[in-house]
């Protein structure tokens, strides 16, 4: 039966409507895939070396050990928002003699040849040959290879869990962010707590046999909850919702554009690829992190700091101006059939991203006290930038856009929407930013470079108003050819 499944993925992949439609696409994210495989096996070969170097007076199994509760709460948060559980149209065989039980376990069986779950084991395995071949006891690293890989797939089916719920991605980036702040600034010493539990499978082996409870746990939490769902009643009724609608009065202030601020505020928390894009602009918040605390950044590419302050306060901005007007392309011929001027349209979308990158800068104000004033300066510059340079340009941008996205499906993994205006679109909104920096940095000091960057934000700003009419007008050009493609079905 198994294989009869599996023959039925096989030519239901083949005989898509879709599958010769993004070939080269396709072929591009192979080409991704493998690359991040040769990177993590690269890691895994390195790691045992670079610890070494870096720490001489540290075990590296020790140090990995240390750091392995932030690799798994990041490796939950990465398969949350990067995942497509397996799917089986199951609705034709539950009228056949097939055992419900199959089905399930089909499923869940088919989760477990993840791309993602290779991915890790393409670090873990090479750097327990490496621990080998550095003389550590090789039954103490099988049997901590052996809790890795059941820990691996424990990730797997607790992403099955939590998948659906809107509250675990911010939970768990909270539980990551206090975790790294608690030990960083050693108000707690998560490694130290962390490190000797993992330890002692190395050191007695029989223990990681305890990863296959937990795995084995979660597998039957997972096969009990797909079970019950697995009904024809189930799967034929139509879908009962009770809308609920908050109160937006509050946009009202805003005059005109209010009601088109309500239906993407309605839009953005209706959706999961829109609410994707929402929760991930405050991931964003954290990205300074990478480049601020680096001396290499500070003193030899200060201009990458500037990337990072851009992405700080312009999560939002940058990943959902770039799809606009797509968003509505499910409705956009009804939208454009209304009488109402296309410059409001155009202003909702514009209010809504400097809100939220004004809400971002307010939460980046603790940067004051990590990183100090400077980079705090640089942030200031960044959201300047974000709200009056990139934000007009952005909505520019949106002119060219021609492809539908399909609101329900995940923003990850999911290139709906996605063409060459994207990639090209990267260039004016983080090269001149960066490019302005280096200038004045280079030749006249850092503030100037840093004030730079807000005065072309203030500028953009100034003459918002001449931008937003040569915008307009670009849309009213291209309104029915958006029309056109938008109405295009994949």
């Amino acid at each position: 039966m198994i294989t009869h499944f599996l023959n039925l993925e096989w030519k239901q992949f083949f005989r898509s409507s879709y599958f010769g439609k993004s070939i080269a696409l396709k072929i591009i994210m192979g080409f991704f895939a493998l690359y991040m495989l040769a990177s993590f096996l690269m890691i895994g070969i390195g790691a045992y070396f670079i610890i070494e170097d870096k720490f001489p007076n540290t075990d590296p199994l020790f140090f990995v050990n240390g750091i392995m509760i932030f690799i798994f709460i990041a490796d939950l948060i990465f398969r949350y928002l990067m995942q497509k559980l397996p799917v089986l149209n199951i609705k034709p065989f539950l009228n056949l003699p097939v055992k419900k039980e199959k089905l399930v376990h089909f499923v869940l069986g088919k989760s477990a040849f993840s791309f993602f779950n290779f991915m890790s084991m393409f670090f873990f395995v090479p750097f327990s040959v490496v621990l080998i071949g550095q003389g550590y006891d090789v039954l103490g690293v099988l049997g901590w290879l052996f809790l890795m890989f059941t820990l691996v797939l424990s990730a797997n089916y607790i992403n099955f869990l939590i998948n659906k719920n809107n509250y675990a991605l911010g939970v768990m980036v909270a539980l990551l962010a206090a975790l790294f702040l608690v030990n960083k600034y050693e108000i707690f010493s998560i490694t130290e707590v962390f490190a000797p539990v993992f330890q002692s499978v190395y050191n007695n082996p029989v223990l990681s046999f305890l990863g296959v409870v937990a795995l084995v746990g979660l597998y039957y939490a997972n096969f009990k909850l797909l079970r019950n769902k697995v009904y024809l009643d189930d799967a034929i009724k139509s879908k009962e919702e009770v809308a609920d609608s908050a109160d937006l009065s509050f946009v009202d202030r805003l005059g005109d554009v209010a009601p088109f601020i309500k239906n993407d505020i309605r839009q953005i928390w209706r959706n999961k690829r829109t609410k994707t894009v929402f929760f991930m602009s405050f991931l964003f918040l954290f990205y300074g992190a990478i480049f601020f605390g680096e001396e290499t950044y500070r003193e030899k590419m200060p201009a990458f700091l500037v990337f990072a302050a851009i992405f700080v306060t312009g999560g939002f901005t940058l990943n959902y101006g770039q799809f606009i007007p797509a968003w509505d392309s499910e409705y956009y011929n009804m939208i454009m059939s209304q009488n109402i001027r296309y410059r409001k349209f155009l202003e909702s979308k514009w209010y809504l991203m400097v809100v939220v990158s004004v809400g971002l800068y307010l939460l980046s104000i603790p940067y004051i006290y990590f990183y100090g004033l400077d980079i705090f300066l640089m942030i200031t510059a960044g959201a300047i930038f974000n709200i009056g340079f990139n934000s007009l340009f952005l909505l520019f941008a949106g002119s060219f856009n021609k492809k539908r996205i399909d609101l329900n499906k995940s923003g990850f993994s999911n290139y709906q929407g996605t063409s060459a205006t994207q990639f090209l679109i990267i260039i004016p909104i983080m090269g001149v930013p960066m490019l302005l920096f280096w200038v004045f940095n280079k030749f006249i000091s850092f503030n100037a470079g840093v004030l730079a960057i807000a005065v072309v934000g203030i500028l953009a700003l100034a003459f918002k108003n001449y931008f937003m009419n040569l915008i307009e007008k670009r849309y009213i050009k291209n309104k029915y050819a958006a029309i056109h493609a938008f109405s295009q079905k994949s």
